[in-house]
């Protein structure tokens, strides 16, 4: 049985040093992950992996670590680069806080004779593979599902969970939360490092979970850390923008992380995906494709978009039902279709999975409806890219009788081509926007702005308010009978960054709070 050490000594040592609230949602599953190994530090590799070795390999270990602040003795460091900087600059740390080992791409030239050095080609590849051994290959008890794409992973993870859950418990690692089947805890990224999925995924199989959902961003690829996840299956939302691009996604279908999954789901309504699709017919795992196409395998036909449900024909190979969804809009329609395709290639019944569809309670934070009994409607997005907002906004101008309201922002370390293209998109499609601050971390808003304002197509349809308070409530005062206002860019988060400083904020519980004012007497200190 493998055990996690959470013991009172690992929680002070992991939170020993003030950082900002979002971070520490990281050195919570840090502290929570160190875990107890096989004893010996060979048993970390396989044949061939070590291109050299200083030192004995039968040393006794008691966990392994990418931080150096989290060392201690006993356990193996492994010396991850990184973008900023090289997990080596480290290694002298480790060995001072009682690392047994180190892992990296290097071998220096004089090495302490207690500590053994191992060079490998690949740390991260190394970390996961050693990961996996130790936590005795949780993938392959779990069947797990990849989820990938630009938009819609955390949608589509979160349908996958519930609609499959009609038998079994289902776990899963995406953008809000991990759920690990026995305990749920909150998400530091959306694909964390290699050491805590296959961790994670132990503690799925240890609470009785059967299958296991992976969200797999396109960084999460590129830095392995789901290197040699067996996947029962992969499913791809879409290829388009800077994301997930579709090198990623053939990489991923083809292998190359170590293990091939037995079968794709790929979307035909995206051009990305009829590409894919194309190469992996030639060469790949069994493909299953989804949409409105009409050569998709599993598709959607005769799709109608009203109020906050969508009803359509769904077809498959061999069956066929009429389908009233609660979900809105086309965008969502693709996600439902993705699930349900994935569904049917793992071999369930369309139609006992969607009997499940009707509790479906939706995604925290994404086109999240808030409903204080007011007139009109109010919706809470995670949408921060021009490529996220066009179709959201599409969607709800469709559906939508009045006036379509935006607020919206830019975070902090964005490109100045990218912060007018959002611009651009909101302007496109509503009719009256509130640019104000998302995440502006160490940049001011006015700067912010300034790039905004590159994609000005109406000015006389924008106004540019900094406090995200003050916006939101600008937005509530001036929304009328029959008009709905959309609040994009944080969803479920609950925090703004600012320099340095992480304060809470909450957009749903804002527009709560400012609804409630404004149901019961006029909101103070806003124009109408």
């Amino acid at each position: 049985m493998i055990g996690y050490l959470t013991s009172d000594a690992a929680l002070i040592h992991a939170f020993a040093r003030p950082r900002p609230v979002r971070r520490t949602r990281r050195e919570t599953l840090e502290a929570d992950r160190i875990f107890k190994l096989a004893p010996r530090l060979g048993d970390c590799f396989g044949d061939g992996e070590a291109l050299a070795v200083k030192g004995p390999l039968d040393r006794p270990v008691s966990g392994l670590v990418t931080d150096s602040r989290r060392v201690v003795p006993g356990t193996v460091f492994f010396a991850l680069p990184g973008r900023r900087t090289d997990g080596a600059a480290f290694i002298d740390d480790a060995v001072s806080r009682g690392a047994v080992a180190v892992v990296s791409r290097t071998m220096p030239a004089h090495a302490p004779a207690k500590v053994t050095f191992v060079q490998v080609a690949d740390p991260r590849a190394a970390l996961a593979r050693a990961a996996q051994r130790h936590y005795r290959f949780p993938d392959r008890d779990l069947g797990v599902v990849g989820v990938m794409g630009t938009h819609g992973k955390t949608t589509v993870a979160y349908l996958l969970q519930h609609l499959l859950g009609t038998d079994r418990r289902i776990g899963r690692i995406s953008s809000i939360t991990y759920d690990l089947g026995a305990r749920s805890v909150p998400a530091y990224r959306t694909t964390p490092e290699s050491l805590d999925v296959f961790g994670l995924l132990a503690q799925m199989r240890d609470a009785g979970c059967r299958q296991a959902i992976l969200e797999v961003s396109s960084q999460g690829l590129d830095q392995q850390r789901v290197h040699g996840v067996e996947f029962g299956a992969v499913v791809c939302t879409n290829l388009e923008g800077e994301g997930c691009q579709l090198g990623s996604a053939l990489r991923l279908c083809a292998g190359e992380n170590g293990a091939r999954p037995k079968v794709a789901v790929v979307n035909l309504d995206d051009a990305g995906g009829v590409r894919l699709a194309e190469q992996l017919s030639v060469s790949g795992p069994r493909l299953v494709t989804y949409g409105e196409h009409p050569r998709a395998e599993v598709r959607a036909e005769h799709p109608v978009f009203r109020d906050r449900r969508t009803c359509f024909r769904l077809v498959w190979p061999g069956g066929a039902m009429e389908l009233d969804a609660p979900l809105v809009g086309r965008r969502n329609l693709g996600n439902l279709l993705a699930a349900v395709a994935t569904a049917w290639a793992l071999g369930r019944d369309p139609q006992v999975v969607l009997a499940r569809l009707r509790s479906f309670p939706g995604v925290p934070g994404r086109l999240e409806p808030i409903d204080a009994g007011q007139a009109f409607e109010v919706f809470v997005d995670y949408a921060h890219s021009a490529s996220a907002l066009r179709p959201t906004l599409a969607d709800l101008r469709m559906r939508t009788n009045g006036r379509l309201l935006v607020v919206f922002g830019c975070g902090g370390g964005g490109a100045a081509a990218a912060r007018a293209a959002m611009t651009a998109a909101v302007q496109a499609q509503a009719d009256f926007a509130i640019a104000t601050a998302d995440n502006p971390r160490h940049e001011r808003p006015a700067d912010i702005f300034a790039a905004m304002q590159a994609g000005v197509t109406a000015p006389a349809r924008i106004t540019w308010i900094e406090d995200r308070r003050r916006a939101i409530g600008l937005a509530l005062e001036l929304a009328k009978p029959g008009d709905c206002v959309v609040v994009a860019g944080k969803g479920h988060e609950s925090f703004q960054e600012f320099a340095d400083t992480v304060v809470p904020f909450d957009d749903r519980q804002v527009v709560r709070e400012l609804l409630g004012r404004k149901l019961n007497r006029p909101l103070a200190g806003v124009a109408g």
